[in-house]
């Protein structure tokens, strides 16, 4: 199948267009490389191009025969979307419909959204479930959820099937290792982590120690990439015979802050300081996932669960690239 793969020059998209294209399928990337690196994609076709651009979006999509779209280029950092809020509404949302409608020009009905667990909020039962009251705290959540009640009414004209993934915490390096977490700024855990146990970061921070958890720090689901990769794949063949889906991709197993910092030392071989500070206005003490439907509907099976694996092939990644990607 011809995919266009939206966002597909960063961590994600090319985890993914590299799936992609292992499976036979024939990826065309489209990304701005505000976020993104060229030197992610190897030699898959890449239009460089904003969601902005409507025209564009359509010429691509007819020109290049799309038969279905994935959509990765959206804005990530909660804390960025508090403090912007329109930035965020901007490029997650704006843009989102503005692809939604060069596809109904274009005639592509197929359509992939990169959804979140932020749609959740703070949960009021753990596991989560789909059924889960969906209460963003957050614009970034919000606009996420926005887009998905987008694809919703737009699939009851009959012109979209889509499925929205949400996901919990990405991790890892996929395509052996070649394929790693490069973003600019940095927020996420492991890759914080290991950028201290390089000594490119002088401490890593644990932010509130007294949750209602085992070790007082908060816990979270962490997916390899290559089975958050996978589940799209799958998602792909399932949108033949449903026009929506809603599916949760998780790990269903919490591992707490405290836990990825030792695993990462333990990976490592390396020390370095750990400062304990005030714990941060909406972070939830637990987000676990149920992954239940979409081992339902889509025959998905986690099959890098292990915390350890996730960190070796991330840290694996980093020392051979300890500047990222260079383009």
């Amino acid at each position: 199948m011809k995919v266009l793969v939206c966002g597909g020059a960063g961590y994600i998209g090319s985890n993914m267009t590299a799936m992609l294209a292992s499976e036979g399928h024939e990826p065309v990337v489209y990304d701005n490389l505000s976020k993104g690196h060229k030197a992610a994609i190897a030699d898959a076709k890449l239009i460089t191009g904003d969601l902005s651009d409507y025209n564009l979006l359509v010429k691509t999509l007819e020109k290049n025969n799309i038969e279905a779209v994935m959509h990765f280029a959206a804005f990530i950092e909660v804390g960025e979307s508090v403090e912007k809020p329109l930035k965020y509404y901007q490029n997650n949302l704006c843009a989102a419909h503005n692809l939604l409608c060069a596809m109904e020009a274009a005639s592509v009905k197929k359509f992939i959204f990169s959804s979140t667990a932020a749609v959740y909020g703070i949960p009021e039962k753990i596991p989560i479930t789909e059924n889960s009251p969906t209460k963003p705290i957050n614009p970034y959540g919000q606009s996420k959820l926005a887009v998905e009640e987008m694809c919703h009414y737009q699939s009851m004209t009959g012109k979209l099937n889509f499925a929205a993934l949400r996901y919990f915490n990405a991790c890892g390096a996929g395509n052996n290792g070649k394929l790693g977490e490069d973003h600019r700024p940095e927020s996420h855990l492991i890759p914080l982590t290991i950028q201290a146990a390089m000594g490119k970061r002088k401490e890593i921070k644990i932010f509130g120690t007294d949750y209602p958890t085992p070790d007082g720090t908060c816990v979270r689901d962490y997916i390899h990439i290559e089975d958050l990769c996978r589940a799209h794949l799958l998602a792909l063949k399932k949108l033949d015979q449903v026009r929506e889906l809603r599916c949760n991709l998780g790990n269903e197993k919490g591992h707490s802050v405290r836990e990825v910092i030792e695993t990462v030392k333990k990976v490592s071989g390396r020390y370095f300081e750990v400062v304990e500070t005030n714990s941060r206005a909406g972070d939830p003490p637990v987000l676990l996932a149920s992954a239940e439907k979409a081992k339902k509907e889509l025959g998905w099976k986690v099959q890098r669960p292990d915390l350890e694996e996730m960190v070796e092939t991330a840290w694996k990644w980093h020392c051979e690239n300890p500047d990222g990607y260079t383009e």
